[in-house]
C-alpha cells in the first residue's frame, strides 16, 4: 500500500499566493492545508499534524519568526520541518529565521518549482534524521526496510547480513550501560570499516537497534565483508574489555537467578545470519529479514564468531559447505 502524500501547511495572509502555491504543490503530489494567521497555523498543526509548515514571516497575530521559536520550544513540534517565507528579506532577516530554528528561508516572489523542491528536500532530511539511530547515526528500521525493498523491486541480487553481539548481557552487567554503548558504537565503526576494506559497492549499512546491525551488499562481497567485520570487532573487543578479562578470556559476573552464583561468559563475539536473493526469491523485505533472523539464530547456537548461510551456500563457491565459519575463513 502506498504511503499517503505529505501534508504541507501553508500559513500566509495573502490568500491568492497561498492558494496558487497549494495548487502547484498538489500537482507535485503533496496534500495541502491553509492558514491565514498565526493562531490558525497553531490550530492546523495541532489538528492535522502536517509533514512540513511554510510560515510567512509577517503573519497576523503571531508572526512567522515568533511562531518558529514557539514551535521549536515545544517538544511535540521541535522536529517539525519549518520553512519561512518573506518578501525581499534582508540577510539579517534570513539569519534571524535560521537561528530561530527554520530549516530554510525562501524569498518572495518565488518560483513554485523551487519551493516544491525545497519542501521535498526538507522532508527527506528530517525523515532521515528521525529514522536514524541516536547512538550511531546509522539508518534505522524503516530506512533499512525501504532500501531492502528497493533492491527487491529492482531485481538486484543481494546479501542481507543480520549481525548481533554475543555475550552482550555480561558486558552491561559488569561494565555498565555506558561501556555497553561503547561496544555498540565500536561495532558500528567496525561495520563501516569492513564494508570499506572489502570494497563492497553498492552497500547499505543499518542499525536495527540495541546491538543489532545490518549490511546489505552484493552476494559476491558478503564473505569478505563478514570476514573483515569479525576481525575488526575482535580487535575492538580487546580494546574495550578490561585488561584482566582480555588476559583470561572471559568476563566473570553474577547470574540473574536467585542464587546469584558467579558465572563466566566468553568475551563478546558476533553472530551473523545471511539471507541470499540468489538462494530464493523474496516477495518483500519482510521475508528477507525473517530469513536473516532465522539464520542469525542458527549462528548464535554456536560459540565464537559465526556466519550462517542458507543450506550452507557460500556465494562464489561450488558445492555445499557448513552453514557457518569462525574467524578462520574457509579456504
Amino acid at each position: 500500500m502506498a504511503n499517503p502524500p505529505d501534508l504541507v501547511l501553508i500559513a500566509d495572509a495573502d490568500a491568492e499566493i497561498a492558494e496558487f502555491l497549494a495548487a502547484r504543490l498538489r500537482a507535485d503530489g503533496f496534500d495541502t492545508a491553509l492558514a491565514r494567521d498565526g493562531y490558525q497555523a497553531l490550530a492546523g498543526i495541532a489538528l492535522r499534524r502536517p509533514g512540513i509548515v511554510l510560515l510567512e514571516s509577517d503573519l497576523p497575530f503571531i508572526d512567522g519568526l515568533a511562531l518558529t521559536r514557539q514551535l521549536r520550544a515545544d517538544p511535540a513540534t521541535a522536529s517539525l520541518p519549518l520553512i519561512l517565507l518573506g518578501a525581499q528579506p534582508s540577510s539579517a532577516d534570513k539569519i534571524a529565521g535560521l537561528k530561530a530554528g527554520a530549516d530554510d528561508y525562501i524569498a518572495k516572489p518565488f518560483d513554485p518549482a523551487e519551493v516544491s523542491a525545497r519542501i521535498d528536500s526538507a522532508i527527506r532530511r528530517h525523515r532521515e534524521v528521525r529514522e536514524s539511530s541516536p547512538l550511531t547515526g546509522m539508518p534505522g528500521n524503516d530506512r533499512i526496510l525501504r532500501e531492502l525493498q528497493s533492491w527487491i523491486k529492482r531485481g538486484d541480487p543481494f546479501a542481507l547480513c543480520y549481525i548481533d553481539i554475543d555475550q552482550f548481557k555480561a558486558v552491561n552487567d559488569v561494565y555498565g550501560f555506558m561501556r555497553g554503548d561503547e561496544f555498540i558504537k565500536g561495532l558500528a565503526e567496525c561495520v563501516y570499516a569492513a564494508a570499506g576494506d572489502a570494497g563492497a559497492a553498492p552497500v547499505f549499512l543499518g542499525h536495527v537497534g540495541g546491538d543489532d546491525f545490518t549490511i546489505l551488499c552484493l552476494p559476491e562481497h558478503v564473505e569478505a565483508v563478514t570476514g573483515f567485520l569479525n576481525d575488526h570487532f575482535a580487535r575492538r573487543v580487546r580494546q574495550l574489555c578490561d585488561p584482566r578479562d582480555v588476559e583470561r578470556g572471559y568476563i566473570e559476573h553474577a547470574d540473574r537467578t536467585t542464587s546469584r552464583r558467579m558465572t563466566r561468559s566468553r568475551l563478546p563475539t558476533l553472530s551473523t545470519g545471511v539471507a541470499l536473493s540468489t538462494h530464493r526469491r523474496f516477495a518483500d523485505a519482510y521475508e528477507a529479514v525473517a530469513e536473516a533472523t532465522a539464520l542469525k539464530s542458527v549462528a548464535k547456537s554456536h560459540s565464537g564468531n559465526y556466519v550462517a548461510f542458507p543450506e550452507g551456500r557460500i556465494p562464489g563457491r561450488t558445492g555445499r559447505r557448513p552453514v557457518f565459519w569462525t574467524n578462520d575463513r574457509p579456504r
